[in-house]
């Protein structure tokens, strides 16, 4: 792969990838200065940094507003197949990687405050461990699975054709039904099956990507208003989890404030989209984002456990991030990039086949055999002509 092209393919929004690691490192920081301590998974605290590290979770609900943004960039003009094999090399190499490496670590520690064994590292594989019975491997998992299930809904409108059409009637109808749900029901089964605690976030993300997109409109200011305001009630349900796992968290009028800082900087970000060009150094750091998340919570805090007796807290916590910064860089450099293009081809391949297969005996009973369309062959490279977008 030419970098140096792909970082200056306007498809790119760099102020996005720098955001990206913002968010990522924003998480980091809460792990390490604030929730290790008071969980009792590190045995050294760092009570000078906790009362800002403690806002430091609120990094997933950018993440959550970046994807939403990035997810329906990277809809637009591909079919329900194109755009879950985009999702899937995006995701799992990189987490297969990250999560064997996470496996490898628990398992050679010993450490009972982080037990594995390998049917939990079977169930990983699936990215879906809960489901299997078992824990996730690391506690950061539980982000990537809701992402998973906002992609799920995403191809599966992509595959009945309402979306993009009907784009601002499901975000509507979501968000009327999460605020049915997060301020009435409380039903678990809808908060996961349709992620009601979050969908503000994601919901401001395709939103925002509407008004670049397609302009500003009375409707969809109006339920970027209505989006706004639920995030405001949701925050509670991690409030909630915060008090009741670690027995603290943040006022509500804190919580609020940080929200409104959170949705400020992701609206800055995308003012700021042609101000900060693409280059190789930017496509690099944004590229660190993912594994520097999946790798750092659990390894980080062996390592940390490890460190700091013998060279300080504070020289551990910095070895310890420069240490997952160069792991997360090796994990991008020489796993992500080199298999992505190899990976979309291949699974275009057979996507592509099977779902032509099925059509060609479709059209040999109701379509003349000259009238039949493209050979597998050139659908294929009609659709990996359309593997240049964001995050694809």
């Amino acid at each position: 792969m030419n970098q140096t092209a792909s970082a200056a393919n306007s498809s790119r929004m760099a102020s996005l990838d720098l955001l990206r690691l913002l968010a990522a490192l924003a998480v980091v920081f809460f792990h390490y200065c604030f929730r290790g301590k008071i969980a009792g998974d590190l045995d050294s605290g760092y009570a000078a940094a906790a009362p800002f590290a403690i806002y430091g979770y609120l990094g997933v609900n950018l993440f959550f507003l970046i994807s939403g943004f990035v997810i329906s960039w990277s809809a637009e003009g591909r079919n329900w197949q194109e755009f879950s094999v985009a999702r899937f090399v995006r995701l799992y190499p990189g987490f297969l990687v990250c999560m064997t490496a996470t496996f490898v670590v628990l398992a050679i520690a010993r450490d009972p405050r982080f037990p594995t064994d390998l049917l939990t590292y079977a169930a990983n594989l699936s990215m879906f461990a809960p489901a299997f019975g078992r824990l996730a491997m690391d506690g950061v998992y539980w982000s990537i699975m809701l992402e998973i299930v906002f992609y799920g809904w995403f191809a599966a409108l992509i595959f009945a054709g309402v979306y993009p059409r009907r784009k601002l009637t499901i975000v509507a109808v979501w968000l009327a039904v999460s605020a049915l749900n997060e301020t009435l029901l409380g039903s678990g089964a809808l908060r996961i099956l349709l992620v009601t605690a979050y969908a503000p976030f994601f919901a401001s993300g395709i939103l925002a990507y509407h008004l670049v997109s397609r302009g500003r409109s009375p409707q969809v200011l109006a339920l970027l208003a209505a989006s706004f305001l639920l995030s405001c009630k949701t925050i509670t349900f991690s409030q909630n989890w915060m008090i009741a796992h670690l027995g603290v968290a943040p006022s509500y009028l804190h919580l609020v404030a940080a929200n409104v800082a959170v949705h400020a900087i992701f609206a800055g970000a995308i003012l700021l989209r042609s101000v900060v060009r693409p280059s190789p150094t930017i496509l690099m750091l944004g590229g660190l984002t993912y594994p520097l998340y999946l790798l750092h919570q659990f390894i980080g805090y062996i390592l940390l456990n490890a460190l700091a007796p013998h060279i300080g807290k504070y020289a551990a916590f910095m070895l310890v991030l420069a240490g997952m910064l160069i792991a997360s860089f090796l994990v991008w450099r020489f796993v992500e990039m080199p298999v992505r293009k190899p990976l979309i081809k291949g699974l275009m391949s057979v996507m592509t086949r099977l779902t032509a297969g099925s059509r060609l005996q479709l059209h040999r009973y109701f379509i003349p055999t000259g009238q039949i369309s493209a050979s597998p062959a050139a659908q294929e490279a009609r659709s990996l002509d359309r593997f240049a977008g964001p995050e694809s």
